[in-house]
């Protein structure tokens, strides 16, 4: 098996995605795109070498076009809330059977799958088992592929959906109402993910394997709340909600616009999603922690950001 030279991204546009296309342009790999939502996926753009195709992974014809000439493929394709259009069932667990099968038909036998921690068939919550029927069903029907399953805890970065999740609810709310708020999580920076997927594709010894993917440490909800006020230069108290309640809570909002929480969600916090082992060593890096990078970003929102814009409306 020889290091691909051209790699087809499913989910280009998306949080994780964009950190993977310029982790692998940046290594000198040729990056193919399969979007619906060119608008979405204008930021990957500036990536040179990147090649956007039109279309959607859910349609066959779509995927053997995006397919024809690749030779690897990254599947990034997830969604925390499902809903009519787009099912977990659709997007875990059909979707990487599909995958397989059109890999096969084209001849491309290396793919690397982003699945979830915790994810199985029989876990907690219907997200964490249609995560688990995707792993089963692309190792069914990927027989003869060289694939490597890659499973992150909850991910991090300047544009995730997680701690810009409770950076935007702390600003708003002396008292925190949280439900889980004892459940330890140990987040993975996204750029470690994407250098993850990219040490993958270019070592073959990974084929065949399943790797667990976790931050230095880990921490209660609550802790990781404390966390992200104090990045905006706030003290918020929390109020861990028992669990009747914090079921309520999240009947009441995934009714929203747009769920920032659902029942789905809160079952998935049944199973803490921290590792037991280390990071991969084979990897050939040590994980950053959330206190080495998110303050580079997140502080912007906080007392240091509103100084250096008084500063800056002031000339000085």
């Amino acid at each position: 098996m020889t290091r691909p030279s051209r790699v087809l991204v499913l989910g280009a546009s998306g949080f994780v995605g964009r950190s993977v296309c310029a982790c692998l342009a940046g290594r000198g790999v040729a990056v193919r795109a399969l979007t619906r939502d060119t608008l979405k996926a204008r930021p990957l753009q500036v990536i040179a070498s990147l090649e956007l195709v039109a279309g959607t992974p859910h349609d066959d014809g779509d995927l053997a076009r995006a397919l024809d000439g690749a030779d690897a493929v990254v599947n990034l394709v997830g969604i925390l809330h499902q809903s009519r259009r787009e099912p977990f069932e659709k997007v875990h667990a059909r979707l990487p059977a599909r995958l397989a099968g059109a890999c096969r038909a084209a001849g491309v036998r290396r793919l690397v799958h982003v699945s979830a921690l915790n994810a199985d068939p029989a876990g907690p919550s219907e997200y964490l088992r249609s995560r688990g029927r995707g792993e089963a069903a692309l190792r069914e029907e990927g027989a003869g592929l060289a694939i490597t399953i890659l499973k992150p805890s909850v991910i991090f970065g300047r544009d995730d959906s997680f701690l810009n999740l409770f950076a935007g609810l702390v600003k708003p709310l002396p008292v925190v109402p949280l439900a889980g708020a004892g459940v330890r999580f140990q987040p993975v920076w996204v750029e470690d993910v994407a250098r993850a997927v990219a040490h993958c594709l270019e070592d073959p010894r990974t084929a065949g394997r399943t790797y667990d993917l976790c931050g230095p440490t880990a921490y209660t909800l609550a802790q990781i709340v404390r966390f992200v006020a104090a990045q905006q230069g706030l003290r918020r108290a929390i109020v861990a909600l028992p669990e009747w309640a914090a079921y309520a809570q999240a009947f009441v909002l995934e009714h929203l616009p747009g769920p920032v929480m659902t029942r789905d969600n809160l079952a998935s916090m049944k199973a803490e999603s921290v590792c037991g082992c280390p990071f991969p060593p084979e990897f050939g890096f040590e994980p950053a922690a959330m206190e080495a990078v998110v303050p580079e970003y997140m502080a912007a929102a906080g007392l240091r950001g509103r100084y250096a814009a008084y500063r800056g409306r002031t000339g000085r």
